[in-house]
């Protein structure tokens, strides 16, 4: 039987606005307080800022030690994806400070590089003075000279900019330390590391090795490096103190927490991503319902690192990192995208997959080849290549396992993984060779572009069956593309081309022999 291929019709959100926004918080809200009204300002200004959070605890009002204090009551974690306790942060800059000598820097991560997530675009765009409120608390606690935000947003970047003029009008705001730079939209450069070598000057990729910011970070300096909703929300704690920022949550992880849920708007086949502000232990089903959504036929948590959690254990899944984990998933940076049952699970996840592969920093094997071979070997899977595409497949992703510069390979391994396990009737369906008969919707959110791949090239491989001899010399030139398949004859992904691969593409096409091989556009 001749495999069916998986039909593809993808839609991507835009990014143009903001996102809309809504709470599940009763009461008053926290982050997103002054922004819910139908009337708001796109950006609330310092005023109303004001208005809406109240006055900020003056400069020296709360000391090192007592910021410190606050943050180790709130069990406040970074909330960027990895959940680092920012106490132990903040104890390691202090530290490293005294031991060197050296004053101090304060890094707001705000690249947010992942489609699936848009909230830490939303405090940004529409809310950058609590961002703001949060470092400059930190800045003067610690007597740091230098507050740089990293981001990746233009509209963001502009919305930044005008409130640090803002505050450069007001002598007490140290506002004058501040300043914003941007870097490119890229998954890699929300790294730690890769952030602070782009704020330095050079490129916007992973070290390669293991640096704390803490000890080495921005200019060399100790740096208390955090993600910009963990600054948003430690203004807030600054404001209602300790015991009533626990007012909300769960008893081991009070307060709120931002979710960028991402779902096919009712009866059309566009997407919307909507913030949500919830407690932390707030039930995902109440999340979904609050968009106006249920959990299709699985959820995506954490984004393009994180896993799936199928309808019945999404329905049950509450929205804390124990909760999560017990699940059977991780809580990221807070990325909720619904895979409605139109859609065909594999056929998006390999569309992803890809997205990965060329999101690559192309310095370690385990990128630079092997996330390409994984997704070629889940397009074969896809087409129904059967038990050995399988294989070929998870020898791909234990081949990157443990061995990446950073965490990319790994955590886009488990991504695919967790795909696997969760959608097995479609990968029997696939297996058989028949598919499953549905069309590729675009669930999975990916940048605008040629084909949404994110690699700005439509290019891919094309074969003249009536020249191929399957010579093979093109899958040894570039096996991240291409393959040989079981009757001798070459098997093609269905990516496009990476630009880290083009020129190996082009040396496949002039080594073809039979000159059968060839590059087109689509």
């Amino acid at each position: 039987m001749t495999p069916q291929p998986t039909r593809r019709r993808a839609r991507t959100a835009s990014s143009e606005s903001a996102p809309a926004v809504l709470s599940l918080v009763s009461g008053a809200t926290r982050l997103t307080a002054g922004l819910h009204h139908p009337h708001a300002l796109e950006r609330l200004d310092r005023s109303s800022h004001l208005a809406a959070h109240g006055p900020l605890p003056a400069p020296g009002d709360l000391s090192l030690r007592d910021l410190h204090a606050l943050t180790e009551q709130i069990a406040l974690r970074g909330r960027g994806g990895a959940g680092f306790p920012f106490h132990r942060k903040l104890r390691a800059v202090i530290e490293s400070t005294r031991k060197r000598d050296l004053p101090p820097a304060i890094v707001v991560n705000a690249m947010e590089g992942e489609p699936p997530c848009r909230k830490d675009e939303l405090l940004l765009r529409r809310a950058p003075h609590l961002i703001l409120d949060g470092a400059l608390l930190a800045a003067a606690a610690l007597d740091a000279q230098q507050v740089v935000i990293g981001v990746s947003n233009p509209a963001a970047e502009a919305a930044m900019k005008a409130a640090i003029t803002e505050r450069r009008s007001r002598r007490r705001s140290r506002g004058d330390v501040a300043r914003v730079m941007r870097l490119p939209e890229r998954f890699v450069t929300g790294e730690g590391g890769a952030l602070v070598r782009g704020l330095d000057g050079g490129p916007p990729i992973p070290a390669g090795r293991k640096v704390r910011t803490s000890d080495m970070g921005l200019g060399g300096l100790p740096t208390l490096l955090s993600n910009a909703e963990t600054w948003a929300q430690l203004a807030v704690a600054a404001r209602t103190g300790a015991d009533r920022y626990a007012t909300v949550g769960e008893p081991g992880e009070p307060g709120t927490f931002l979710a960028t849920v991402t779902a096919h708007a009712a009866g059309s086949r566009r997407l919307t991503q909507t913030v949500v502000e919830a407690p932390l232990g707030a039930p995902l089903s109440a999340l979904l319902d609050r968009c106006g959504t249920d959990a299709g036929q699985a959820v995506l948590i954490g984004g393009y690192h994180g896993a799936f959690l199928p309808r019945q254990a999404a329905d049950a899944a509450l929205m804390s990192r124990r909760g999560i984990e017990a699940a059977g998933a991780t809580f990221g940076a807070g990325a909720v995208v619904r895979l409605p049952e139109e859609t065909c699970p594999l056929g998006e996840v390999a569309r992803a997959a890809h997205w990965l592969a060329a999101e690559t920093a192309s310095q370690c094997g385990p990128c630079f080849r092997g996330l390409p071979a994984i997704a070629a070997a889940l397009d074969d899977v896809v087409r129904g290549g059967g038990p050995s595409a399988m294989d070929r497949l998870r020898g791909h992703v234990a081949a990157v396992r443990g061995r990446g510069a950073c965490s990319h390979p790994d955590g886009s391994a488990k991504f695919v993984m967790s795909a696997l396990s969760t959608f097995t009737d479609d990968l029997a369906a696939h297996g058989l060779g028949s598919g499953c008969g549905r069309w590729v919707l675009g669930a999975l959110p990916l940048p605008s572009g040629p084909e949404e791949t994110g690699t700005g090239t439509a290019e891919r491989f094309a074969v003249d069956w009536t020249l191929c001899d399957g010579h093979a010399l093109c899958a040894g030139v570039i096996p991240e593309l291409v393959h040989m398949g079981r009757d001798g004859y070459p098997v093609l992904s269905d990516t496009a081309i990476p630009p880290h691969l083009t020129a190996r593409a082009q040396t496949a096409v002039r080594r073809c022999p039979a000159l059968a091989l060839r590059v087109e556009g689509r």
